[in-house]
């Protein structure tokens, strides 16, 4: 009897486990957009992004490329959707005089690249390279302007040279270098990283700045331009009250954030050889933007009730040692299944925070930190993030679905997170998508999910994982991980069920 008692109640304990991981999912009335901006990119004047990475030039090179871009990238960087991209930094920005990068090639000034690795360039990526890039991948640029060496004329003449369609010095000057039409760029920020490499100002001395560079920032051709003001590093909310408070609304459209997944500035560890108290580190800065956004919301909410300011996350991502043997200043790191786990849970804070946030940019696109591709010579292989960024997709534009989500714990050594994270949305056909990440490595989660009367008939779904949080793609194996057909989900009636593999990311798609 003892043992059946025994039996009884380790049935019970195990059933109470499984009930934990719970996900009801609802319809709204509030119609929240999942903006497609979200899933936005990073491309600084920083190691080998530009210089060969997006940009291999047009001339002793085997790379097929137009204009001297590598076509293998843009094709890639198109089945994302890639809907803006962040240029030309980054703190790169703020030393950046956008003149030098104009005119015929042969003829720029060459600079000195003193914040990354020293290394001289010769300015032949300039401002038509990318406005003409951004219009191939079909994405909206989003430029940083010159605040911390720069002047207010100088950004003034960019904005007039890029967007202007009349009779000017600078659209004449553009007209000159080739381009008659405008660009119409919608998307600046001013300054970047003010607090830091922008200038080290203090809040206040920053807000003055910005209402001044920002006023000479001219709105044209009938479109208002959406400014973004350099906001917080990471939990710094006293810097998103004082450009709340101190910014005129109507000289504001955005505010930005910077946050990465690094566990000690310091010493920052391997992105390929970490051990899992490393993994649990980096899982907890990437769970802690969700406080951060919560925080930061709160204040603007203050000032902005009616949400007409964007937080816009314009640097997110893991961040790394570099790889063994390469430029400590170049930031080049590999990419495993722990980015695939960080970017699965950033994206669906991201959606479930979608009233608010409106923008992000992941850091950055290729080559440096958390990057979606990586390129050697010739060759280009797409990293595990890629994958889950294009896994993703389905959500952009689609309206947000409210989850609630009871999850298990991930414990290890003292502490513990929550081991699932999930987000939902469906899109302007009327599909259903949800988004699922288990981040523990070694055990599989069961969920159950409430469909609150939706009346789904079918299920389908992809599946990222691999057999170890080290596995990575390389330019010998570069499909070790990719997507594949996922198997683990059963619908009966208006209850899902899935079970999640370890370590793993999960899109279903209902009908």
């Amino acid at each position: 009897m003892k043992k059946t008692l025994t039996t009884l109640a380790c049935a019970l304990v195990s059933s109470w486990a499984f009930a934990q991981n719970q996900l009801t999912i609802s319809t709204s009335s509030e119609n929240v957009i999942i903006d497609k901006h979200i899933y936005g990119h990073f491309a600084e004047h920083l190691g080998r992004c530009i210089y060969d990475g997006i940009y291999v030039g047009e001339k002793n090179t085997k790379i097929p490329n137009q204009k001297g871009i590598r076509n293998d990238l843009v094709d890639a960087l198109k089945k994302l959707k890639i809907p803006n991209l962040r240029w030309p930094g980054g703190c790169f920005a703020d030393t950046y005089h956008w003149k030098d990068g104009i005119g015929p090639k042969g003829k720029r000034p060459s600079m000195v690249n003193t914040w990354w690795g020293g290394v001289t360039e010769d300015n032949s990526f300039g401002t038509h390279d990318f406005l003409d890039l951004c219009e191939r991948l079909g994405a909206e640029p989003y430029l940083a302007g010159n605040v911390g060496s720069g002047t207010v004329q100088e950004l003034t003449e960019w904005v007039q040279y890029v967007n202007f369609e009349g009779k000017s010095p600078m659209s004449n000057l553009r007209q000159e270098n080739g381009r008659a039409k405008p660009w119409n760029v919608k998307y600046w920020g001013v300054g970047n990283e003010a607090w830091g490499c922008g200038g080290n100002m203090k809040p206040e001395y920053y807000a003055n700045e910005y209402r001044k560079y920002a006023t000479f920032m001219p709105d044209g051709n009938g479109a208002k331009l959406f400014r973004i003001a350099s906001g917080a590093n990471s939990a710094d909310y006293n810097w998103t009250e004082v450009l709340m408070r101190d910014i005129p609304h109507e000289l504001l459209a955005g505010v930005a954030l910077h946050h990465y997944s690094v566990t000690n500035w310091q010493k920052k560890g391997p992105s390929t050889e970490f051990d899992e108290k490393q993994y649990f580190g980096t899982m907890k800065q990437a769970l802690f933007m969700e406080e951060l956004v919560q925080k930061h919301s709160a204040i603007m909410d203050k000032y902005d009730p009616k949400k007409k300011i964007a937080l816009v996350v314009d640097e997110w991502g893991g961040w790394y040692e570099v790889e063994p043997g390469t430029n400590p200043g170049f930031l080049y790191q590999q990419n495993t299944i722990r980015d695939a786990m960080i970017a699965g849970v950033t994206l669906n804070i991201f959606h479930n925070h979608a009233d608010r946030i409106r923008m992000a940019n992941l850091a950055q696109v290729v080559n440096v930190l958390q990057s979606v591709i990586l390129t050697k010579g010739e060759k280009m292989i797409l990293t595990p993030t890629y994958h889950v960024m294009e896994m993703y997709n389905v959500h952009q534009d689609a309206t947000l679905l409210p989850v609630q989500l009871k999850s298990n714990d991930y414990a290890f050594e003292s502490d513990k997170l929550k081991a699932v994270s999930a987000s939902a949305s469906k899109d302007k056909s009327g599909l259903t998508h949800v988004s699922l990440v288990n981040i523990d490595p070694k055990k599989e989660q069961d969920i159950t999910v409430d469909l609150k009367g939706m009346n789904l008939k079918t299920v389908s779904g992809r599946v990222l994982s691999s057999g170890k949080l080290q596995d990575y793609n390389t330019f010998e194996n570069p499909n070790k991980i990719h997507p594949v057909t996922f198997n683990g989900a059963s619908l009966s009636g208006n209850q899902l069920k899935v079970k999640l593999p370890p370590a793993s990311v999960v899109v279903l798609e209902l009908k």
